[in-house]
Order: structure tokens, then sequence, then C-alpha cells
């Protein structure tokens, strides 16, 4: 899958500048099943995972850990190794468009925040890997979430 992804986006991107971005795909297991949170984006309000620009000095890893609690007021253990990768294209108000390649990492949350900096600007809910896929309009994002799988302890 993830050679099939970097040559479909690739192919996407065409003349495009291409940036990267890290998401942390969070979950927690409730009644043994797990749950993956959603969040929606600032202006759209369309529904989509923690995800932003990679952080000097953080790694990968750190930085979507960093989103997760800025975009959704949550924290726990962020993975070392990311689930896969999704990619979108976004028109920029007065640069123009460009391509966006998205390593997720799975975030197993431990606190849940009532207060977060953008919770003004978001709404958060959690749901079933599945469902959440029907939620989220990109196909590989919905894809990764579809067999997102994590291991139950």
């Amino acid at each position: 899958m993830e050679t099939g992804l970097r040559s479909q986006a690739h192919q996407k991107a065409g003349s495009l500048p291409v940036f990267v971005q890290s998401a942390a795909l969070c979950y927690r297991i409730e009644r043994g099943r797990p749950e993956v949170l959603l969040i929606t984006t600032r202006r759209s309000r369309r529904w989509i995972i923690p995800k932003g620009w990679l952080i000097k000095g953080l790694s990968p890893r750190q930085s979507a850990a960093h989103e997760a609690w800025e975009e959704a007021g949550v924290s726990g253990v962020c993975g070392k190794t990311p689930l896969g990768r999704f990619s979108y294209v976004k028109n920029r108000p007065g640069t123009g468009a460009a391509m966006f390649l998205v390593d997720v990492f799975p975030l197993q949350v431990q606190r849940v925040s009532r207060s977060f900096p953008e919770i003004a600007q978001r709404k958060r809910k959690w749901c079933a890997p599945k469902k959440a896929s029907h939620h989220v309009d990109l196909p590989e994002l919905a894809a990764l979430l579809r067999g997102f799988a994590p291991k139950l302890n």
C-alpha cells in the first residue's frame, strides 16, 4: 500500500509544491473495543484527525502528539512508527495549491482535557474506526481508519 500511495500522491502533485505534516490517530479502548477521536477542521468543519506542521526541535511523532494536545486536548503514548500516510491538495490563499503528505502516528489516549488551546475552534467526537471512516472526506485517511486495529492488552 505504501508504494502505491506514494506513486498516487506524486501523480496528484504534478508540479505542485509538496509539504510533509504529522498526524495523530488518537484512540482509546472502551468496553474492549477501540474508539478513535475525530475533530473538525477550523474553517470548513469537516471531520479529520489532529494534524499539522512538523515542529522544529521535535520528531515527527512528537509533532503529532503536540497537535493532538493543541487541536483535541488529548495526551498519551504516541507510537514510534507511522501507521501509514495520506495525502491531500489544499488551495492556499495568495500562494496557490499545494500537496500535503501526512504521516499518521497512533496515539493511545491516556488523558482527555476539558480545556485545550483550540477548544473554541473545534468539535471532537469518539467513534468506532469503521464508523469514523465514513465521516472523513479523504479516501486515504478513510482507508487508514477502516484498517485500524490496535493491539488490545
